[in-house]
């Protein structure tokens, strides 16, 4: 069998996260039992939900045990299999982890999911064909439920969640505006995903500037928020919002270095009658099939198109995922592993 290279939460972070929280070590891969898979990942998922996996803290999920092969999604091939659902060639995704390989319960529900690559990129299925987008169809069309004609806003904007969001928005006739950092992403924005406008969030770094980008950018106002960060855009979009504007709270990026993040005029939401929601998105999976169909369809179309950020090699994980939460990523952050 193989030896397979792994990524395990060494120690836990004391405020910020360091590549010293992570170590790499080496292991063979064991001998399949019936009914499981051999999973070779060629690319890996890093999403920023994984630093408030690293906290020793209350949270909607378990806290990521330490001496355990890191969390995250995986994209694949078959290269062993004792199941009769899956052959050795399958391009497969899953939650394999941050290591090369993974033996997966071939029976175990939601667990590997067999792709087609012919016109879906094996890697689109971690971002865009995958869990950030169906995160961003979710928040869409389940709590914002926007009208053809309303303006939305998402944070992170050309990330693999906002991407897809914009892509999802637009076909349903609304006017979509992102907030993003640097003049690069913001070109991107509109220019290739369809923005109609995108904020640099580094050009407006209080409440009060960003409040009046958000005027400019908003004219109407604001129905609909899609919340990846949360701190003071969070805050500015409170006070540009309409009367029901609807909010999706997906992230709060801005606070997991363990920092609470507090709302400086909560009574906004009174006021406008707003309704707030937070949501993981693993636990409706009972929209996956429909909002894929739309993804895929988006992609497969060219109304989608994402880009990546590729580091090489899994060694390179750990400062690859430290850069995207300082927003250094250009689209989605992915490993290759092959």
């Amino acid at each position: 069998m193989p030896r397979n290279q792994q990524i395990l939460l060494d120690n836990r972070p004391q405020g910020e996260a360091t590549a010293e929280n992570f170590r790499l070590v080496a292991t063979d891969t064991p001998a399949l039992q019936d009914g499981q898979v051999l999973v070779r990942h060629h690319y890996l998922s890093l999403d920023p939900y994984m630093r408030g996996r690293m906290n020793d803290s209350k949270s909607y999920a378990a806290s990521q045990p330490l001496g355990e092969v890191m969390i995250g999604g995986t994209a694949g091939e078959v290269v062993e299999s004792r199941h009769p659902k899956y052959a050795v060639g399958d391009k497969v995704v899953g939650m394999g982890g941050w290591q090369e390989y993974s033996v997966v319960d071939g029976n175990a529900p939601g667990m590997l999911r067999k792709v087609d690559t012919t016109h879906v990129p094996l890697s689109h299925y971690l971002g865009a064909v995958g869990m950030p987008g169906v995160t961003a169809w979710y928040g869409l069309v389940k709590i914002i439920a926007p009208k053809a004609g309303e303006t939305l806003v998402v944070s992170a904007a050309t990330g693999a969640v906002g991407s897809a969001f914009a892509a999802l928005a637009k076909a349903r006739g609304c006017r979509v505006v992102g907030i993003a950092g640097g003049p690069d992403k913001c070109r991107y924005a509109t220019e290739e995903l369809g923005f109609d406008a995108c904020i640099d969030h580094r050009a407006h770094g209080d409440v009060k500037s960003m409040s009046r980008a958000l005027k400019e950018a908003c004219p109407n106002g604001i129905d609909g928020f899609f919340e990846n960060v949360g701190g003071y855009i969070l805050d500015a979009v409170l006070l540009r919002a309409n009367a029901f504007a609807r909010v999706a709270v997906c992230g709060m990026i801005a606070g997991y270095d363990g920092q609470p993040l507090p709302l400086q005029n909560p009574a906004l939401i009174l006021i406008n009658r707003m309704k707030v929601e937070g949501f993981i998105v693993s636990e409706h999976m009972e929209v996956w099939p429909e909002a894929l169909k739309e993804l895929g369809t988006l992609v497969a179309t060219g109304k989608l198109r994402p880009r990546e950020s590729v580091a090489q090699g899994l060694a390179a994980a750990p400062e690859a995922f430290l850069g995207m939460l300082k927003g250094k990523n250009f689209g989605k952050q992915l490993v290759k592993l092959v």
